[in-house]
C-alpha cells in the first residue's frame, strides 16, 4: 500500500510502490486522505476547491480523478511489468486514514516532505505518525533534493 497526495515527496513514494509490487508480482493500493482546513492544502486537494477556496460537491471524485491520472503517468513512466492498482480516497486526518487503510496490507509505502525536527515538532507529520504507529513494516522515501542548489 501507498499514501499518496499528489506532492512530489508522494510520486517518488508511489514510483517505489510500483517497483517493489512488480518485484513482488502483487497489486497496490494507492490512498489518498484528503482533508481542507483554511490553512492546509497540497497535492490533489487543489482540485476540489473553487477559486475561492469553497468546497465543491464533487471533490472526491475530482481528486480520484486526479490519483488516477496520475498513477497512469507514474506507471507508464516506470515502463516493465503491470500492476494493478486500486485507488482509495477517504476524506479524514491523512495518518490515521493510511493506518485503517493498511490493516490488511504487508507493507506501507509513504513520502517524507523533508520538513525536518523542527517541523515534525511544530506540524506533526504524518509519515513520523504512521511510522510510530503502524502494525506492519513502513518504508518512508526520503524527498530528493536538488544537488545542484547546494
Amino acid at each position: 500500500m501507498v499514501g499518496t497526495d499528489g506532492s512530489a515527496p508522494a510520486r517518488q513514494a508511489v514510483i517505489f510502490a510500483l517497483r517493489e509490487a512488480q518485484l513482488r508480482g502483487t497489486g497496490l493500493r494507492a490512498v489518498c486522505a484528503y482533508e481542507y482546513t483554511p490553512t492546509q492544502q497540497s497535492g490533489f486537494e487543489h482540485t476540489a476547491t473553487t477559486g475561492t477556496g469553497d468546497r465543491i460537491p464533487q471533490q472526491r471524485d475530482l481528486v480520484t480523478q486526479s490519483m488516477l491520472d496520475s498513477i497512469a503517468e507514474l506507471r507508464q513512466q516506470l515502463g516493465g511489468l503491470s500492476v494493478e492498482v486500486e485507488i482509495v480516497c477517504e476524506r479524514g486526518r491523512p495518518a490515521q486514514v493510511l493506518l485503517e487503510a493498511s490493516r490488511d496490507a504487508c507493507l506501507l509505502v509513504v513520502g517524507s516532505r523533508g520538513s525536518g525536527a523542527w517541523g515534525r515538532l511544530t506540524l506533526g507529520s504524518t509519515s513520523t505518525e504512521v511510522v510510530h504507529h503502524a502494525r506492519l513494516p513502513v518504508v518512508v522515501v526520503p524527498a530528493e533534493h536538488d544537488t545542484a542548489a547546494s
